[in-house]
């Protein structure tokens, strides 16, 4: 029972993370050119324009939904749930948002969605939360992650690779978004066993707040210098793969018992990584409708 909740709060938090989003795009777009070095200008800009609080006041939820999933089921699962969040977000940019899905879109979610059911149907029975973890493999997945976020946000700088710009900082956001999950993941632990006062003397509790912010950062230029979908899917796609594999080797979330589950399993998470991967940028459907026009003009 326990599980199952876990796993309904894991999809109200893709439904609404997803949602949040797509209203950042919208808000992000209008504001000035997000700048780390100007981080309260920059703020204050984002906070200013109505569409990015409205996605930000719906993450915030979609958030705490998140951490109640967590706190109630194995990260690995949740995470793969949350992983079918592209699908919602590819149904709702396309009647919500104006954005039209092609055909090689739609073969690309059908892909995730077979991926999903595989994880689903190789993932062993268990029980708990599966919060208590190695100390040494959380630090040394932490530092990883951080060191591989920055340097992607550092990459941005390089001469000519402006046109990548979106894709390496939605995929640092995702990364650290990672980070930021992971410790929240053993927090719970840390709550569990010394209450919510042992929380604030962990170190987690403000790696966690720092990946955040450099998420928050990083995911609002992503969504000015690119297109929304593709960014988003990118940004959920590299948290996807850091919180699973936090999950098994952070927090020993269990895995098939047989040979063929393994390798069934890993067929199913690199089918969800390489379809959301591939899968192309939608164009506005205005867009679309307008290049007959122009072209007999």
């Amino acid at each position: 029972m326990t599980l199952i909740l876990g796993i309904t709060f894991a999809l109200l938090c893709a439904l609404a993370s997803n949602l949040a989003f797509l209203y950042k795009h919208r808000g992000a777009c209008s504001a000035v050119k997000v700048d780390i070095r100007h981080p309260v200008r920059t703020g204050i800009s984002l906070w200013s324009q109505k569409w990015f609080a409205v996605g930000m006041l719906i993450g915030a939820g979609a958030w705490i939904m998140h951490v109640v999933a967590i706190s109630l089921a194995p990260l690995s699962v949740v995470q793969a749930v949350l992983s079918g969040g592209i699908v919602l977000l590819a149904v709702m940019a396309d009647k919500m948002f104006g954005f039209s899905i092609g055909r090689r879109q739609w073969m690309g979610l059908a892909c995730i969605a077979a991926g999903l059911i595989l994880l689903g149907v190789t993932m062993p029975d268990t029980e708990g939360a599966h919060s208590a973890y190695s100390l040494p493999a959380l630090i040394a997945f932490e530092a990883g992650l951080l060191g591989v976020g920055a340097l992607l946000t550092m990459g941005t700088r390089i001469p000519g690779s402006h046109e990548h710009h979106g894709v390496m900082y939605a995929a640092a956001a995702g990364i650290l978004f990672g980070v930021c999950n992971v410790g929240v993941k053993a927090l719970t632990h840390v709550a569990g066993e010394d209450g919510v006062v042992g929380i604030l003397v962990e170190p987690w509790l403000y790696t966690s707040l720092i990946a955040s912010a450099g998420a928050f950062y990083a995911s609002a230029r992503s969504l000015q210098d690119g297109d929304a979908v593709p960014v988003i899917t990118i940004t959920g796609t590299a948290t996807t793969i850091c919180v699973i594999a936090g999950g098994i080797l952070v927090f020993g979330d269990p895995m098939p018992g047989t040979a063929l589950g393994i390798v069934v399993q890993a067929f199913a998470f690199l089918l969800v990584v390489v379809a959301s991967a591939l899968t192309p940028a939608p164009v506005r459907a205005a867009t679309r409708a307008s290049a007959p026009a122009a072209a007999a003009a």
